[in-house]
């Protein structure tokens, strides 16, 4: 079995995975990574499972040492209480095999970006991912604290994308900035009217970014030249967006920690 680390601001998304799916999933607090309690949540999510190494991706540098140090101290598979003694009398740590997704060390997808470093690793896994599913080109649609676009072109490259304000951020940024508009839970609306003022903000958001999508999928198609353009959809409002939106393809909630398992499996091959 293989652990996965898909590091956010919020939350760390861990899966456990096969060679073939990954089987369960999920989240930790981040911030937990600097008391020792996201350790715990994790060892007692992995449980007894024979681990054959673990992958991780990170957009917090502060934390990714952190995550690094815990998987280093996971016992080896198949190490023994016996061998456990040997290995901290000699001072080394029996730890599973470790790979971290960056630019190079990326499979699956090429990269025509002018700066690989500057790229988001989870949004490299997200592009695994998607090209291993649909083929190229295809688009990732990650709707996150902000609503990310990511292009994979016909030769297979990482060639960039888009990125604007989240629905909760957008809202959120409404109430803290006005006096009389209020924080809302985003859900969907079946009218364009708003006849309160948390329904008016509702249709903003919830039909205002189904238009945003749909226009700068149509873009896409037009600057990529292509009729056809496979659009996967993941994160917390993906299902919800989806359903009104015809031009996404699919909807992956797990999109990112599944790019992760691919890399392993293609770097292990």
């Amino acid at each position: 079995m293989i652990l996965l680390f898909d590091i956010g601001n919020t939350n760390t998304h861990v899966g456990l995975a096969n060679d073939k799916r990954v089987v369960k999933q999920a989240d930790v607090p981040t911030a937990g990574w600097f008391n020792g309690t996201a350790a715990k949540l994790v060892r007692k999510f992995a449980g007894h499972a024979t681990l054959d190494g673990a992958v991780l991706c990170s957009v917090v540098p502060r934390a990714t040492p952190e995550v690094r140090g815990f998987i280093a101290q996971l016992g080896a598979p198949g190490t023994g209480s016996a061998q456990k003694k040997i290995h901290q009398q000699a001072g080394t740590v029996p730890g599973v095999p470790m790979l971290e997704l960056t630019p190079k060390t990326l499979r699956g997808v090429g990269i025509d970006y002018p700066k690989p470093d500057t790229i988001g690793p989870d949004r490299l896994a997200n592009a695994v991912a998607a090209r291993h599913r649909f083929g190229a080109p295809v688009v990732v649609l990650d709707f996150g604290t902000a609503v990310t676009f990511d292009v994979i072109n016909r030769a297979g490259n990482y060639v960039g994308g888009i990125i604007s304000p989240g629905l909760a951020a957008m809202t959120d940024y409404l109430h803290e900035k006005t006096a009389l508009l209020p924080r809302i839970k985003i859900r969907e609306i079946k009218t364009s009217i708003g006849k309160s003022t948390e329904e008016a903000m509702l249709v903003g958001a919830v039909h205002g970014y189904r238009g945003l999508v749909r226009e700068l999928i149509g873009e896409l198609k037009r600057e990529l030249k292509v009729k056809r353009l496979p659009v996967v959809a993941t994160g917390g409002y993906a299902k919800l967006m989806a359903s009104k939106l015809p031009e996404i393809s699919a909807v992956e909630p797990n999109l990112t920690l599944e790019g992760l398992r691919l890399t392993w499996e293609a770097t292990r091959s």
